[in-house]
């Protein structure tokens, strides 16, 4: 199966319910009215779109429909995912910077989110180019994290750092950037703490480890996925807007969209945070996290 099958496949759930959804409001009404879009609007809010993204779309549809004359409301679903693919599109960014050896990519996240999961997905990404990873444990207050690392380590042929538990999560980053240097890793993937209910503590910990990293690896390229479980819609984007208070995040890693009808959290993450999307996990397999394609994805999430 290639890459885009798999794409609209693990995205079926959230095409599935929006097309329908719309399909459903375009039959009720035999007119375009003001009535017709705010049953749209419904559509896209619940797709967890977000508010203000929703209304740019149907303004914009309210502008095509108007210059194309339409008056049939079957002619909108062409107009309607032609914008949704535009929204999605926009704000597309230059690919991750991690051309120096080593680089360095922090993982961030609260708990539960998938971010071992997606740490082991992204050393398998990354082995698969030919690169050689090196796993940091710096998650040292979650009971078997680096148990879990260890396994994906051992799945994809990374090495691995990791002291014991309740270690210093900085003194994990500082052995793992030692031991990139000397094992010659061109990426080191270090996770990290995902106790956001303490945000100073928090900020303070990953503090801490950018002064290690600037200390020991100064002329680095430097990159901080932030993870978010696509499932929890609006209160994942709340979770974002937190954790950019504590570090300063480049991009977003979006998990287990397959398993929700809500993949217009995208366009809301686009919108709101002004952040890239990385990453999409759109399955369970080692590969079903892909790099975000935009394109790809509105072509997956609209039809």
């Amino acid at each position: 199966m290639g890459l885009f099958e798999k794409l609209k496949q693990g995205l079926g759930k959230t095409r599935d319910s929006l097309g329908k959804a719309v399909d459903n409001v375009l039959a009720t009404f035999t007119k375009i009215d003001e009535d017709l879009f705010e049953g749209l609007e419904e559509v896209l809010l619940l797709a967890d779109i977000g508010l203000d993204a929703s209304e740019e779309v149907l303004g914009q549809l309210r502008e095509r429909v108007k210059l194309a004359r339409v008056t049939d409301p079957a002619e909108i679903r062409g107009m309607l995912a032609e914008i949704m693919k535009e929204q999605i599109e926009t704000g597309e960014e230059e690919p991750m910077r991690l051309s120096t050896k080593p680089s360095v990519l922090l993982v961030v996240g609260v708990n539960g989110v998938g971010k071992t999961t997606t740490i082991g997905k992204l050393s398998a990404y990354f082995a698969a180019q030919g690169k050689k990873v090196l796993l940091g444990a710096a998650d040292t207050f979650r009971a078997a994290a680096a148990d879990q690392l260890k396994i994906w380590a051992d799945r994809t042929g990374a090495d691995l750092v990791r002291h014991q538990e309740g270690s210093d999560p900085a003194a994990v980053v500082f052995d793992s950037i030692a031991a990139g240097k000397s094992r010659g890793a061109d990426v080191i993937i270090c996770d990290t703490a995902g106790r956001l209910h303490n945000k100073k503590n928090l900020m303070n910990e990953l503090n801490k480890i950018f002064r290690v990293i600037e200390r020991e690896l100064p002329n680095c390229n430097r990159e901080v996925l932030l993870v978010i479980d696509a499932t929890t819609g609006q209160n994942g984007l709340s979770q974002a807007r937190e954790f950019l208070d504590a570090a300063p995040v480049t991009g977003l890693v979006l998990t287990k969209l397959d398993g929700t009808a809500k993949g217009g959290i995208v366009v809301a993450i686009h919108r709101e945070l002004g952040l890239p999307v990385r990453f999409v996990g759109v399955g369970e397999g080692v590969d079903d996290l892909q790099p975000f394609d935009a394109a790809a994805f509105a072509e997956a999430i609209v039809g």
